[in-house]
């Protein structure tokens, strides 16, 4: 519900968006309404939409940054931390997988031995 009781135009709203960093908390501080109305009217048009996508890729294009400059510095838990979500795909990783003999298929057999139900 719009607690103001005035609706917003899309350069209201596209001012409100510019350096939010996408959060809709500021947004909607700017816009002076609660949050919904202002989730609201961001969702209204194309241009806002985009407006907000891009104040959050603008953070999370900051903090990458960040995270570079940390490793350029010789910070190894940040390079650690990279490796094991950026560099998945050459092999680092926390997550281990289990395989039978020379990366064979696993084969598990189980035995159920006196197995009762007690009432």
């Amino acid at each position: 519900m719009n607690t103001t009781g005035r609706n917003f135009s899309k350069k209201e709203v596209l001012k409100a968006v510019g350096g939010s960093a996408g959060i809709m908390s500021t947004v909607a501080r700017r816009l002076s309404c609660d949050w919904h109305t202002a989730a609201r009217y961001c969702n209204k048009w194309k241009e806002t939409k985009i407006a907000l996508a891009d104040e959050s890729e603008k953070v999370l294009d900051l903090a990458e940054a960040k995270l570079y400059e940390a490793i350029d510095s010789g910070d190894v838990q940040s390079a650690k931390w990279l490796l094991s979500t950026k560099g998945k795909s050459r092999g680092f990783t926390d997550r281990h997988e289990i395989t039978g003999a020379d990366g064979s298929e696993l084969k598990i057999t189980y035995e159920i031995v006196n197995a009762r139900i007690k009432s």
